[in-house]
């Protein structure tokens, strides 16, 4: 699992006990999160764009005010903001989603969109071009990791490597320090994702058919049962 601890270990959770009986889950991420040292200014604002849910818990340790509403993508980052006492929203499953139900809404403005350094899609930008005024802050950090000892040495192995990318950004990473030479199983969970992954000599490729949590599964799933049909072995994930 390539994702942070806390994340891999909630998909895990979630996938049926028939497939987590069959692999032997690693974890090692090759992204890590955290808050920055930042203060952030919501005077004025009358909502918050969140399009993950690091950005809600960076918000949480920021001491974000909790009376805005706040404009989400995705199941998880909904739930996580609600769970953090927002009243949150999921607009969309992607950021293009949110972009267009925004434009076709138009909340009352300014929003504030909290994000990582790094990100993609241009909402602010895109929003403000477009007449509703969008504000930005990065509110946390993506620091890239090197695999961990007990990954590259699966890496090295005989057995497959069932590997799920969640971003674009990880799934470079994972295609620049993979160097293994075990039959390589990957789920990506959007094409963006995908893109990076093609450079590397895998068995098999599987694209989620929603960028969910749910349809990432599903993925996995049927990456575990094909792996196994042809390889006729114990799986590492």
């Amino acid at each position: 699992m390539t994702r942070p601890r806390a994340a891999s270990q909630r998909f895990v959770a979630q996938l049926p006990t028939r497939v987590r009986s069959r692999v032997e889950v690693i974890y090692s991420p090759i992204l890590e999160i955290k808050p920055l040292p930042v203060k952030i200014d919501t005077s004025g604002v009358r909502g918050l764009i969140l399009t993950s849910a690091n950005a809600v818990n960076a918000a949480v340790s920021l001491g974000v005010s909790r009376h805005l509403p706040a404009f989400c993508v995705g199941p998880a980052t909904t739930g996580t903001a609600k769970g953090a006492g927002w009243e949150a929203t999921m607009v969309g499953a992607t950021a293009e989603e949110l972009v267009a139900f925004l434009l076709k809404h138009r909340p009352e403005s300014p929003l504030l969109h909290l994000r990582g350094e790094h990100t993609r899609g241009n909402i602010a930008l895109r929003l403000t071009e477009s007449g509703l005024t969008v504000r930005e802050q990065a509110v946390y950090q993506q620091r890239l990791l090197p695999l961990t000892p007990e990954a590259t040495a699966a890496a090295d192995g005989l057995l497959p490597v069932i590997a799920p990318l969640f971003s674009p950004r990880t799934a470079r990473q994972f295609a620049d320090i993979w160097t293994g030479s075990a039959p390589l199983w990957l789920a990506a969970i959007s094409q963006a994702t995908a893109d990076p992954l093609y450079s590397l000599d895998y068995a098999r490729l599987k694209i989620a058919k929603e960028p969910t949590p749910k349809k990432m599964q599903k993925a996995v799933k049927k990456l575990v049962k094909h792996a196994m049909r042809v390889e006729g072995n114990e799986t590492t994930d």
